[in-house]
């Protein structure tokens, strides 16, 4: 992934959304593709005419169900607030000492 919503390609996956693309265009598509959560959706002419022929994915493509870990939210949420609170004081501490390194060079913040 290069960012939360973008991903880079590699070989494999290109190759794959091909692979689905030609399944899709065959004659015989209807026993060779098949729609799959998150990724595609072959949409009939009446669903893209009942969205008023809007082609935004997320209209059409269902997506996947998260897994549920089993941890309660509230849980989950404590732990992670308290890593958090400890990652921040750590960082805290890391800028007083870079401030203070850069100090006794001669450079001030």
């Amino acid at each position: 992934m290069i960012s939360r919503s973008q991903k880079e390609l590699n070989d494999e996956d290109i190759a794959a959304i091909g692979e689905i693309y030609h399944n899709w265009r065959s004659k015989d598509w209807e026993n060779k593709y098949k729609d799959m959560p998150g990724l595609c959706k072959s949409a009939s002419l009446e669903e893209v005419r009942k969205n008023n022929f809007v082609l935004t994915p997320g209209r059409y493509i269902d997506f996947k169900e998260e897994e549920d870990d089993g941890e309660v939210f509230e849980d989950k949420m404590k732990k992670l607030t308290s890593e958090l609170k400890e990652q921040m004081n750590k960082a805290s501490q890391m800028d007083t000492i870079i401030k203070e390194n850069l100090k006794s060079i001669g450079f001030e913040i």
